[in-house]
């Protein structure tokens, strides 16, 4: 499929809401919990721990990533990493709640306290530091495009100016709207991603932009519809967000991440999920800003 051209690159980069409990119906095995662990009281990890349970916001719609499975329970890479994470603080598979977020809610839902993580496609950037803390990353994607099959335009994905005149779909409030706004103002926006392949289909919009492993998994999914244009023109990495200020949790997140990478977890969850449709490439360094 011509999408799997379109990463030929891929492997370089690196180089509300309906809540769900249980877990990912996908194909890999269930990390170990941690059945013999103990944390320093009056952090998030004891109070986890004890109850025996987390919220982690994750999206619903992202093919690869964070997809609602045929039995209504999310699953992808973002699944099995926080499965990973909630492993690690003793708490099994089936104690997740696992809460839809989009791109408009993630900050508000941190802040208010309904989810207790967010791990969904999530870029970190400065303004969103301002609000939120993240862990991470601990992947780092691109930004390119998603046109008709044949791209009738040419519109070159290392290249934004060359979209022109044309129109393109994004979501709300995400860093994918900020980045291509900056080279046009032809831009129409949806709450979800796949919410631009119909505008497409009708010639109200000719492409779609966000983060290319998004796109790649919207194109499996519509074969012979859609291809995603070569090459990215950012570097997008993705972050856990959880509470500003709890340094106590970000270290114990960002220390998971890195003991994953090590001990094959991180490599496990992804050739369980994307494995089948882009290459594994190396974890990104965990930035402990």
């Amino acid at each position: 499929m011509k999408f799997k051209k379109a990463f030929t690159a891929f492997a370089g980069l690196a180089a509300a809401a309906l809540v769900l409990t249980g877990c990912s119906s996908g194909d890999s095995s269930e990390p170990e919990v941690e059945s013999d662990v103990s944390f320093e009281e009056g952090t998030t990890m004891a109070q986890l721990n004890a109850d025996q349970s987390i919220t982690i916001g994750v999206k619903f719609d992202q093919p690869l990533f964070g997809l609602q499975g045929p039995d209504g329970t999310p699953e992808g890479f973002d699944i099995e990493i926080g499965k990973i994470i909630a492993a690690k603080l003793g708490i099994p598979a089936e104690n997740i709640t696992w809460t839809e977020t989009v791109s408009q809610n993630r900050e508000p839902f941190i802040q208010q306290g309904q989810v207790d993580l967010v791990i969904a496609t999530y870029t970190i950037n400065d303004e969103r530091k301002e609000v939120i803390d993240f862990a991470g990353p601990y992947y780092v994607a691109g930004q390119s495009f998603l046109v008709p099959e044949g791209n009738p335009l040419g519109i070159d994905g290392s290249d934004p100016e060359s979209v022109g005149d044309a129109t393109i779909c994004t979501v709300t409030g995400s860093t994918s709207e900020d980045n291509i706004r900056e080279y046009t103002d032809n831009v129409i926006t949806v709450d979800k991603y796949s919410d631009c392949l119909e505008p497409i289909r009708t010639g109200e919009a000719d492409a779609l932009t966000t983060d290319n492993v998004i796109l790649a998994g919207l194109v499996d999914q519509n074969e012979g519809e859609f291809e995603v244009t070569e090459g990215t023109f950012t570097e997008e990495p993705y972050g856990i967000g959880l509470e500003k200020g709890d340094q106590e949790f970000r270290d114990f997140i960002n220390d998971t991440l890195e003991e994953s990478y090590s001990d094959g977890a991180w490599e496990a969850a992804w050739t369980s999920t994307v494995g089948d449709i882009l290459p594994t490439p190396e974890p990104p360094a965990v930035d402990r800003y």
